[in-house]
């Protein structure tokens, strides 16, 4: 859910249902690589509640694609370290081959 302004769009609160500081916090930090962002920071409400709010705001572009674009490059950078991940798993695999056990 967005909580912005609606003369202003390159201001925004955005609350986010089911998460935590894992997204959070690596939402922030790709949203601070971002050129176009000024701030960027993220509350938890209430360690009870499964609710992260972040705040975006930018140099000109509207907020909501600006953390649109945050979240591409996260799920780009995330599908970077699954191929690498599978990749070494692969290779290890291959190189060490599972032998017989052999249990007395």
């Amino acid at each position: 859910m967005e909580h912005g302004s609606f003369t202003d769009e390159t201001k925004s609160t955005f609350s986010v249902a089911d998460e935590d500081h894992t997204l959070a916090n690596t939402l922030r930090y790709t949203l601070n690589q971002d050129p176009r962002v000024t701030f960027c920071g993220y509350s938890i409400p209430h360690p009870s509640d499964n609710r992260v709010n972040i705040r975006v705001q930018t140099t000109g572009d509207p907020a909501r694609e600006v953390l649109k674009d945050a979240c591409q490059n996260l799920m780009v950078v995330c599908q970077h370290v699954r191929n690498t991940f599978d990749k070494a798993v692969l290779d290890v695999k291959l190189t060490n081959p599972v032998r017989d056990i052999n249990i007395k």
